[in-house]
């Protein structure tokens, strides 16, 4: 059945399904997607499979966490704009409230930097990131001026440590694209059948680009630091292409060098964010409410949320109205193929440092690193079971 065919429900329809999946759903972004298709195309037959996949590629072509923008999107076409906010909410609520616990357990036990569970968690993070970016380079970048662009990125990423050195490197990527990789767009897919409006969309895009130019420029002139987390976490939801996993180095380089999170407990949460169903960007929940300097705690969290999702709203709104313009354009596309392939540099980045350089501390860190990404890359083990087998053995390393 088309999605216009049967296209209206209830909010609370909307968040109960996406409830279901917030909380069984494991395996990152692709799962992800996987499970979205099972529940809304195959069994409940909310859209059809064309308009299931064309959702896919507009929320691939965007910045931002693409299985949650593909929920939005399917809550909108449910439910309207509430039926947005009711998957959106649904599918995150679950994570984000797992990793705010983690947080507040991990402020009771005091410094935990120097246990060995904590440290198998930093042991997992090398496992999942390596695998994310093996992956990544498989898909964005297949030939030589590609690669190249994503070492060149790196190398700016570690160069120039901070959120300017990620920005330069990933808009350095879009002007190369934009200039050499061009090719003959794609035509396929249907037109998306959501009744956004061009005003509506027009508006969302303008609130988006005021809140990202606009944001950085508050903080510096209003001494608040809940505007300065704001702003660093719409950032980093802005900037992010490729999945959750490229929101790390954006994040560890904005609140690991001011003092707000120690790289301890940043790599910390990261390893255990492996270990819950949901979202990646629920991260910043966990972050939020684990750093020192007030808002802290449970506000700490909201604000952090709210701020690295609200630019997938504004962008799946802003965009949906020029999808079709955009998907066949080769100047978007080309760009889209330079920034894509920045963004693996960036990851590939962040796997050193601080991902390796916090985790492989010795041989048997080495070793339980590799058994990991073994598991991961080749016995399909699911990343919660493989974050909580590195927590125990790294606790029995730590013993021996």
């Amino acid at each position: 059945m088309a999605l216009h065919e049967k296209r209206r429900g209830s909010v609370f329809e909307v968040f109960a399904a996406f409830l279901k999946l917030g909380l069984t759903s494991f395996g990152g972004p692709v799962a992800h997607l996987g499970y979205f298709r099972e529940e809304f195309v195959a069994r409940r037959r909310w859209l059809d499979d064309r308009a299931y996949a064309d959702l896919v590629a507009l929320c691939q072509f965007l910045p931002g966490p693409a299985s949650s923008q593909v929920g939005i999107a399917i809550g909108l076409s449910r439910a309207s704009y509430p039926g947005a906010l009711a998957a959106w909410t649904g599918f995150t609520l679950p994570s984000a409230i797992a990793l705010v616990l983690f947080a507040y357990g991990v402020s009771l036990l005091g410094d935990v930097s120097n246990a060995g569970w904590v440290h198998g968690l930093k042991v997992a993070a090398v496992a999942v990131v390596a695998q994310a970016v093996l992956g990544m380079m498989r898909s964005l970048t297949p030939d030589r001026e590609r690669a190249t662009v994503a070492v060149v990125a790196a190398a700016v990423a570690l160069t120039v440590p901070s959120a300017w050195g990620q920005v330069g490197a990933i808009i350095l990527g879009g002007v190369f694209g934009a200039a050499f990789l061009r090719a003959e767009p794609s035509a396929d897919g249907a037109p998306l059948p959501l009744d956004v409006k061009r005003t509506t969309g027009v508006a969302a895009l303008a609130i988006f680009f005021l809140l990202l130019v606009g944001l950085p420029l508050a903080a510096t002139v209003l001494p608040s630091q809940a505007l300065k987390l704001f702003d660093v976490f719409y950032r980093a939801g802005s900037l992010v292409f490729g999945g959750g996993h490229v929101v790390l180095p954006l994040l560890q380089g904005a609140v690991v060098p001011p003092g707000w999170v120690t790289n301890d407990a940043f790599l910390a949460g990261y390893g255990a964010a492996q270990a819950v169903p949901g979202p990646l960007f629920t991260f910043a929940a966990y972050l939020g409410a684990v750093m020192t300097p007030q808002p802290n705690g449970l506000v700490g969290a909201i604000i952090c949320l709210v701020a690295v999702f609200l630019p997938s709203f504004l962008l799946v709104i802003g965009a949906l109205p020029f999808w079709d313009v955009l998907r066949r354009g080769t100047l978007a596309q080309a760009t889209l193929r330079g920034v894509n392939a920045a963004v693996v540099g960036l990851l590939l980045a962040a796997f050193y440092n601080p991902v390796w350089t916090s985790g492989i501390m010795n041989a048997g860190d080495f070793a339980l690193a590799g058994a990991a990404f073994l598991l991961l890359f080749m016995w399909r083990t699911p990343p919660w079971l493989v974050v909580v087998l590195c927590a125990i053995g790294r606790a029995l390393l730590s013993m021996a």
